[in-house]
């Protein structure tokens, strides 16, 4: 495509994209980061993606592009701002609070942006005939880098994407396209010595600068992790009953995050103070109709349950045992292990009293291991 159409074409697609709610917008090569494959590989052989197979699994495709589509000539990265109202800190102080995470907070994010890609991407093929396909997180594709050689921002020390003017609270979306488009810079790293993002994390979860190991993530443990949390990590998660946003709610460029516009994601009402005395009640019909359309009904009740009994378990609130008790009979024995868990932590001795009765009448295993397991 011609220098002149080609200007003339993203010009009209910059457009677009802002009236679609996109704030930000960059190109770049197909082949601009031919430094993932090796870097994906370090990752997976030192085990940071913990049981998350399927990143294994896709490891060819996910580290270049052209691996997914061996058309693509460049991508065009998309971002929204979804920065929260209020630091989501300040409710990691509120243990009757049930603290979710930002980016659970609205509609769930892929059906945000899916839609908005495909009109973007529908008109780029209408104006050029050019193949185009999009992507939201749900294919091997390594957005944030991506989005780094895009200049959207750079790849924080934290492995967040982080912008100078939306801080770490940006949305990511994809489309590859066999059209030759002119790229944009990319962003330069503005992290400088600042550390706070990985001194902040409450389970050593960086082993350096730049990696996370999903190890030792809250986030990965109460959003992806489908067994028990692991005991060492279930006073760390505080009230965080879905996704940690430590990391992401202490980095200094936040603070150009609150820029407003009439587009701007918001969060649910409902999601930002939930107690956690109406979410432990919560049967499976409520669950799915009060996280309909968001990212946490994904996880299930079940493991929902297990997350909020956790924090149940770290508030050190009595007034919680009568319906902790109640959930030693769920039929989900991961509900029942992390009931066993908050019992023991809220009133030992009543632990004590039940625990034979208990045991006499539990099959599984992983249950009976809460009742004499470290708290």
């Amino acid at each position: 495509m011609a220098t002149d159409a080609a200007e003339k074409l993203i010009a009209e697609l910059k457009t677009r994209a802002e009236a679609l709610g996109f704030d930000a917008f960059g190109i770049a090569r197909a082949d601009s980061r031919p430094d993932l494959p090796e870097k994906l590989s370090h990752a997976l052989a030192a085990g940071w993606h913990a049981d998350m197979v399927w990143m294994a699994e896709t490891e060819a495709r996910r580290g270049d592009p052209r691996r997914l589509w061996d058309e693509a000539r460049s991508v065009i990265l998309l971002g929204i701002n979804y920065g929260p109202e209020a630091d989501p800190m300040t409710l990691l102080a509120e243990s009757d609070i049930g603290n979710i995470s930002a980016y659970a907070r609205n509609r769930d994010y892929h059906d945000i942006i899916k839609g908005r890609l495909k009109e973007l991407a529908g008109l780029l093929a209408r104006r050029s005939g050019a193949g185009v396909k999009v992507f939201v997180d749900t294919a091997p594709l390594m957005e944030k880098p991506l989005a780094e050689a895009a200049g959207l921002g750079w790849q924080g020390k934290h492995s967040v994407l982080v912008s100078r003017q939306f801080g770490s609270w940006l949305f990511l979306g994809a489309i590859l396209t066999t059209l030759d488009l002119p790229p944009d810079a990319p962003g330069k790293d503005n992290c400088g010595s600042c550390t706070r993002c990985l001194d902040i994390c409450p389970t050593n979860a960086f082993p350096a600068p730049f990696r996370l190991d999903a190890r030792k993530c809250l986030a990965y443990y109460s959003v992806e992790h489908k067994d028990q949390i692991p005991r060492e990590f279930r006073r760390p998660m505080g009230n965080r009953v879905y996704g940690c946003d430590d990391c992401l709610a202490v980095c200094p460029w936040n603070k150009f995050a609150s820029v407003s516009r009439e587009a701007r994601l918001r969060s649910r009402p409902e999601f930002e103070r939930p107690s956690l005395a109406d979410l432990v009640r919560l049967d499976d019909a409520a669950f799915r109709d009060l996280f309909s359309g968001s990212p946490v009904k994904r996880i299930g009740h079940a493991r929902f349950l297990r997350n909020v009994l956790i924090c149940i378990g770290n508030s050190d609130n009595c007034a919680y045992i009568d319906a902790v008790e109640k959930r030693l009979d769920d039929a989900s024995p991961l509900v029942r292990g992390a009931a066993i868990w908050a019992l023991r932590r809220l009133d030992p001795d009543r632990a004590d009293t039940i625990r034979q009765a208990r045991l006499a009448l539990e099959q599984d295993e992983t249950v009976r291991a809460e009742w004499d397991g470290a708290v």
